[in-house]
């Protein structure tokens, strides 16, 4: 392409002459600054590549620790937060951990030596009671901003930003008894993270309140497996076996692992039992059938934990406490009355 044709593309994707698109390009002065914006997006959106001058400069980088994408609900969180700190000048870098990559260890260390402004942790270590908490502490110690989602370590002097998992349980069951459900089972993950034991809380105090039972009578309709979709259809087998006639689940990934193993025993979704996700995820919507589920605020969560992390990388002091969302009921095809 010549670079009048080149010139006279510019030009006309941002609505200016294509002498302004040239006065941009070399430098030269009396062109407003609106209208400076508007070429070098058209620039951007054409695909040039812009001169060395008037490429943006990086802000600093950010580092972004969150778990395997499989699950859809992390690329959801990611998605936010690297446009939202792409908008306000930071360079992301994801760090995604696999059974088989690197660790969260490892990443943190080559996040430090790439001399990273600070540090977002979605659902890492830091929501695993059982993990060494140490190196957490040991980046505050060193003044580096680091930020929190879904966890909460009292000991660490820094943001946490979480969905409020009692209200989403409460939400759950709420929507359940009153389509006439009494035998209402849990499944969810390992209870040793933090996200599980508030969920599972969550669930025993709703039940309590809500059908007037006693944590024994809630002990076999609770069933904690794995992670994912076949955790979710091995969580599913014992309540099964106990009689339920609708199920909470700790994911979505969980609840489509319920629903398949309702199927192979011959039961109907939601005519035989009916189940109750979490999270959410993109294309939950489009399941069979639909997904009902508790939606996680992805978006003002992800924008908070943005907000927070960079007021401490600006020097200014944010509060050092967890910051609980609510989520919200969405329902959809998987609920229905109880036989």
């Amino acid at each position: 392409m010549t670079t009048r044709a080149r010139l006279a593309d510019i030009a006309a994707k941002a609505g200016v002459s294509e002498a302004t698109v040239s006065r941009v390009l070399n430098g030269k002065p009396g062109v407003a600054e609106d209208t400076k914006q508007s070429v070098l997006t058209a620039l951007d959106v054409l695909g040039f590549e812009r001169p060395t001058r008037l490429r943006r400069r990086s802000a600093g980088l950010i580092g972004l620790v969150m778990p395997e994408l499989i699950n859809p609900i992390f690329p959801a969180f990611a998605q936010v937060i690297e446009s939202a700190l792409s908008q306000r000048g930071f360079t992301p870098v994801l760090c995604t951990q696999s059974p088989s990559g690197a660790t969260e260890e490892e990443y943190v260390e080559m996040l430090l030596e790439r001399g990273v402004s600070g540090i977002i942790f979605v659902s890492g270590l830091h929501a695993d009671t059982g993990a060494d908490h140490e190196r957490y502490q040991s980046l505050v110690e060193r003044r580096l901003p680091v930020v929190f989602v879904n966890g909460w370590l009292p000991e660490v002097q820094a943001p946490f930003v979480s969905s409020d998992d009692n209200a989403a349980m409460e939400l759950a069951v709420t929507h359940l008894v009153a389509l006439g459900h009494r035998r209402i089972g849990f499944a969810s993950g390992p209870e040793r993270f933090i996200v599980v034991q508030r969920k599972l809380a969550g669930y025993r105090t709703s039940m309590k309140a809500q059908l007037g039972v006693t944590d024994e009578d809630l002990d076999p309709f609770v069933s904690l497996s794995m992670f994912g979709v076949e955790g979710g259809q091995a969580a599913a087998q014992p309540l099964l076996d106990a009689g339920v006639s609708a199920i909470v689940c700790g994911s979505d990934m969980m609840a489509l692992g319920v629903i398949r193993a309702a199927r192979q025993r011959g039961l109907a979704v939601p005519a035989d039992l009916s189940v109750v996700g979490y999270d959410d995820a993109p294309m939950m919507e489009f399941t069979d059938p639909p997904m009902t589920t508790i939606r996680q605020p992805v978006q003002s969560m992800a924008l908070a934990a943005v907000q927070s992390l960079l007021e401490e990388v600006r020097g200014h002091a944010t509060p050092k406490t967890e910051f609980l969302f609510r989520p919200e009921l969405v329902v959809r095809n998987t609920t229905g009355p109880a036989r």
